[in-house]
């Protein structure tokens, strides 16, 4: 059972409450609904699995459902049972629900990035669709893909789990980034706003994403149809834990909230020989070395001081022994930005400098690859963000929300408002740190766990009592407001 503080408002109080059980079919039909549908599932040679006896059922408490997500990872594009579990989920709710949005579109990528199909793997995207009478259409999404990380928290209901990414490469698997608890909080979410649908008119979308972490889960989706088979939202909503703010708290931006993210490959040509004879070679590692330097002017020497930018050289490989001078280096890039203006001269920039250092030492041109699969960045309508902050601040207290500045994370959930139509969107932060240690870390040189790590344990309760909370607060501002 959860406890809530005192400055909970009985709103919130009313609609969390009704989270920990769904109501029955019976309960939840829209006028516009005379009976539950049944599950559409896509002409796909794989159907998503059945619920089985190790798999939590529709109406299962949150905690329940939560502490079994996060046992039970799933990698990016093999989230069968979690998209199982959803889809099962929103149709006992009354939802019209489609699976398997984003399967064509995945495996086409990964018969032409991997020359395979791997087992499990497919677009596991999930909607949900429910219409409750006249006034604006909301979409919710949440993120189901877990990482290619061994956990290493020793909690009670860590992750024992190890299988093989989509491209081959076994390792252990873990929720690192939240995405269980994003799960859930979704999940209380639906529940909640059928529960309350008298309080509100208009259309619900629920989504279910795959693949946020390797950022193309989104794509996959909207290729597939998203916006074209279903009705298109007048608001997109998402939430995301912080591993930097106390459970019980949010955080929001309000215009630019997460980067441009961008892969760059560069392979530094040279002609290779005996280390004791430099003058019989073109040292690629000279060429490499000179090439990580210059790039370090892009940021300080071409970007406005007031504009935020990011290169950073995460691997330089070169060589195999320590007399032989290698023929070639490689190079691996992350590029971070906001705007598309900067975005372009960086990547541009990048390709020139490492151009012109190859030439300056008489080198080969150097092969530059950049990823085409990059994530944009992620805005935050203003006007949405106040609308959804001032009902988050009256549910969890005002005290408890807060606006923080853009990072250089970058999440795909910018997808869905740049296509044609501009959808405004918002992503917010839910803090998921034991306020205890969250006070201690300020004083302390160890610092918190950040996501992605393997300590990453969330505060889980209040967290998905927050995130329940507070979504449901935002999406019932907006279907009221019309």
């Amino acid at each position: 059972m959860f406890k809530f503080n005192s400055v909970t408002s009985a709103l919130a109080l009313a609609v969390f409450a009704t989270a920990c059980a769904a109501p029955s079919p019976s309960e939840t039909q829209s006028e516009t609904a005379a009976a539950t549908p049944s599950l559409e599932t896509a002409d796909l040679t794989q159907a998503p699995i059945e619920i089985t006896a190790d798999m939590p059922t529709a109406g299962t408490n949150l905690i329940d459902l939560y502490t079994y997500f996060h046992m039970n990872p799933e990698l990016s594009f093999k989230e069968v049972k979690s998209s199982t579990i959803m889809a099962k989920e929103l149709e006992s709710l009354g939802f019209k629900v489609s699976t398997r949005l984003g399967d064509t579109w995945t495996r086409e990528k990964s018969l032409r990035d991997n020359g395979e199909v791997r087992d499990r793997v497919g677009g596991y995207g999930v909607v949900g669709v429910f219409e409750n009478g006249d006034g604006p259409t909301i979409l919710i999404r949440a993120d189901m893909d877990a990482l290619p990380v061994a956990e290493r928290t020793g909690v009670p209901h860590a992750s024992t789990v190890i299988d093989e990414t989509w491209t081959g490469v076994s390792n252990g698997v873990m929720h690192a980034c939240g995405h269980d608890i994003h799960m859930t909080s979704w999940v209380g979410t639906a529940r909640n706003l059928i529960a309350a649908k008298d309080d509100w008119s208009g259309t619900l979308i629920m989504i279910a994403q795959p693949a946020e972490e390797l950022g193309n889960g989104a794509k996959a989706m909207i290729a597939d149809g998203l916006f074209d088979r279903f009705p298109q939202p007048d608001y997109n909503l998402a939430l995301h834990v912080s591993a930097s703010l106390p459970s019980g708290k949010v955080a929001y931006s309000s215009g630019y909230a997460l980067a441009n993210v961008d892969s760059v490959d560069i392979t530094v040509k040279g002609v290779g020989g005996h280390g004791a004879y430099p003058q019989t070679t073109k040292d690629p590692v000279i060429v490499g070395s000179s090439i990580v330097m210059a790039l370090q002017t892009l940021v300080s020497r071409n970007v406005h001081p007031q504009t935020p930018a990011v290169v950073t050289v995460g691997s330089f490989k070169a060589g195999a022994k320590h007399n032989i001078i290698s023929d070639e280096a490689k190079l691996l890039l992350t590029v971070r930005s906001y705007d598309d203006e900067t975005r372009a001269m960086l990547l541009e920039g990048i390709e020139r400098i490492a151009k012109a250092q190859a030439m300056a030492f008489g080198a080969p041109e150097p092969e530059i690859f950049i990823e085409p699969d990059s994530i944009p960045s992620t805005y935050n309508d203003p006007e949405l963000a106040a609308t959804a902050a001032a009902a988050i601040g009256a549910a969890i207290g005002a005290d408890n929300i807060e606006q923080a500045p853009p990072v250089m994370g970058g999440e795909d959930f910018s997808e869905y408002s740049r296509t044609d139509a501009k959808i405004p969107s918002l992503i917010y932060w839910v803090g998921a740190v034991e306020p205890e240690k969250w006070a201690a870390a300020q004083d302390s040189e160890l610092g918190l766990p950040s996501l992605h790590s393997p300590f990453f344990a969330p505060d889980y309760e209040p967290t998905i009592e927050t995130g329940v909370t507070s979504m449901t607060a935002a999406a019932l501002a907006l279907f009221q407001e019309s």
